[in-house]
């Protein structure tokens, strides 16, 4: 399955020299990564409970269009850019 991830750009050329140095793909490190992520969960570690913080409106902002993944994207990094995330 194709899909899209956003990584930091430190730790994207982490996960490139890792992959290098292993003689994996790319995505081998990635996968290889998430099941780790995935195993420790399910060992029993209890989840921890994430409070999701609002703020007040009427909805989407202008300009958000939910149905595109391109579009949101390009809005991520336009915010990105402008707060240094």
């Amino acid at each position: 399955m194709r899909t899209t991830l956003r990584l930091d750009d430190e730790l994207m050329a982490e996960v490139k020299k890792l992959a290098i140095d292993t003689g994996r793909t790319f995505t081998a490190v990635v996968e290889d990564a998430l099941r780790l992520a995935v195993a420790q969960r399910q060992k029993g570690q209890p989840r921890k409970r994430v409070k999701l913080h609002t703020c007040g409106g009427k909805g989407l902002q202008p300009g958000v269009d939910l149905s595109s993944n391109a579009a949101l994207a390009d809005l991520m990094d336009e915010y990105d850019g402008r707060f240094g995330r």
